[in-house]
């Protein structure tokens, strides 16, 4: 019976490939299915055989954690050099988009209160 050993839905492409990568190097077999036309289904790597499965998800987690350590790192390395992304970067890259945001944020907060203000009065 197949398993699903790596959703794809929102995974970076890098990370795919460093998995793909990964099985190939231990001779895990593997399939891949792609993303829904409709966005129903991110797309997965499976694996055809139950027998690997142990093996491949353990190797994913040494992988997993070994990246997300690298990760981290890179972060801290960002932020120490001031190159980590902020909501102020994001404003000077997209200033009307950013604007937009708020506004929205304020919409939807003005329309979540408007109950409060004038129905409670009663």
């Amino acid at each position: 019976m197949p398993t699903l050993l790596l959703n794809l839905r929102n995974v970076p492409e890098d990370e795919a490939d460093e998995v793909r990568s990964l099985l190939e190097g231990h001779d895990i077999d593997y399939y891949e299915t792609k993303p829904s036309l409709w966005g129903v289904s991110g797309g997965g790597l499976w694996l055809p055989d139950d027998r690997q499965a142990a093996v491949a998800k353990a190797h994913l987690a040494s992988y997993q954690a070994q990246r997300g350590e690298r990760m981290r790192r890179e972060r801290a390395e960002a932020i120490a050099q001031g190159r980590a992304p902020s909501a102020w970067s994001a404003f000077r890259e997209d200033p009307l988009r950013a604007l937009a945001t708020v506004l929205g944020i304020l919409l939807m907060l003005g329309l979540a209160t408007l109950p409060f203000l004038f129905f409670t009065r009663g």
